[in-house]
């Protein structure tokens, strides 16, 4: 990656992991599911009139949306308004990693490699560490919350990968069609329409920034950019860079809110994040056949596909494994997977 990439990389990294303390600070006066409602509100219009739909039927697209929108940041939401501290949330939400090799080790038959099976026990390891050294600010009902996110973003990954569907900036749109409808009707059924109405009545100016910037400039914005990095460059160079959102919202959060990791918390979120190093790690050159595979796409593989005319529009790690391309996203991410 040439600097200037480099620069765009970062600079997606830190919009992501800057993310999670804007979601904190919008959130105050909102219920969690109303806000995350207005938000993918915001990703679907008016992009959806500029966008073109993925070539997948719609039942496809529901089950994406409800996984990787729906159930991932539904529980995100309510676990941060828990009590779950924004830089912590973003690193233990990386367990969708361990998630997703777990799943689709079992669905899909699947074969990891080694590495994976190496960084799936660092990364439950550090979850583990967070889990029982976590401060007293950190409910358990907040932390478990947080997991189920990262499950149903895992699950999302295997639906994706099983059903074929192009990813990128239009599944991240077409997908969130079915998001916001189901997310006021539960916060209507938690919440009582009193305080969904009170809370429309005294929707504050930094719920409006907060929204804006979680869906224009995280969701829309990010993946823009992120999607043109990788169609340039070896996703080797690029995904590593996407491991500094949780360090961003961590640093943030401490700075800003005044949130403070303490040590059992950051040392299980150094062994999460290395486990997620592990798993993702590019196989050696001589690696063939199922011990490659989901350590991530090399520039050879890349040029591969496109000779090939296949068109990979990846959003943080791309896989090669038995004939397939498929890839395993950060928060808001879509995965993808197109046959050879």
């Amino acid at each position: 990656m040439n600097r200037r990439d480099s620069l765009l990389a970062a600079l997606v990294a830190t919009i992501w992991g800057f993310n999670f303390v804007v979601i904190d600070w919008g959130m105050h006066d909102v219920p969690p599911l109303l806000f995350a409602a207005v938000r993918f509100a915001a990703v679907v219009f008016p992009a959806i009139l500029f966008v073109p739909r993925p070539q997948a039927p719609w039942r496809t697209l529901a089950a994406v949306g409800a996984f990787m929108s729906l159930g991932q940041f539904g529980f995100l939401y309510v676990a941060m308004a828990a009590g779950m501290p924004p830089g912590l949330a973003a690193l233990v939400l990386q367990a969708q990693v361990v998630f997703t090799v777990v799943i689709a080790a079992a669905v899909l038959r699947e074969r990891p490699s080694r590495a994976q099976v190496s960084g799936v026990a660092l990364g439950t390891a550090g979850l583990v560490v967070v889990a029982v050294g976590r401060g007293g600010h950190v409910p358990a009902t907040a932390l478990v919350l947080c997991l189920l996110g990262a499950l149903s973003w895992g699950i999302g990954n295997v639906v994706s990968r099983a059903s074929g569907v192009p990813g990128g900036l239009s599944l991240t749109v077409w997908s969130a069609v079915v998001v916001p409808v189901p997310l006021l009707a539960l916060s209507l059924l938690l919440d009582g329409p009193a305080e969904i109405s009170a809370a429309a009545a005294a929707f504050s100016w930094q719920a409006v920034v907060s929204t804006l910037y979680t869906a224009g400039l995280a969701s829309l914005v990010g993946y823009g950019v992120f999607n043109t990095l990788l169609s340039r460059n070896a996703s080797a160079s690029v995904v590593p860079w996407v491991l500094l959102a949780p360090v961003v919202a961590m640093g943030s959060a401490w700075l800003l809110l005044g949130q403070a990791p303490n040590a059992a918390e950051t040392l299980g979120g150094l062994v999460l994040i290395a486990g997620v190093l592990v798993a993702l790690r590019p196989p050696g050159r001589g690696s063939v056949g199922p011990e490659r595979g989901a350590a991530g796409l090399q520039a050879g593989d890349r040029d591969a596909e496109r000779r090939a005319g296949d068109v990979v529009e990846p959003d943080l790690v791309e896989e090669v494994d038995r004939g397939r391309v498929a890839t395993v996203l950060p928060a808001d991410a879509e995965v993808q997977v197109r046959p050879r």
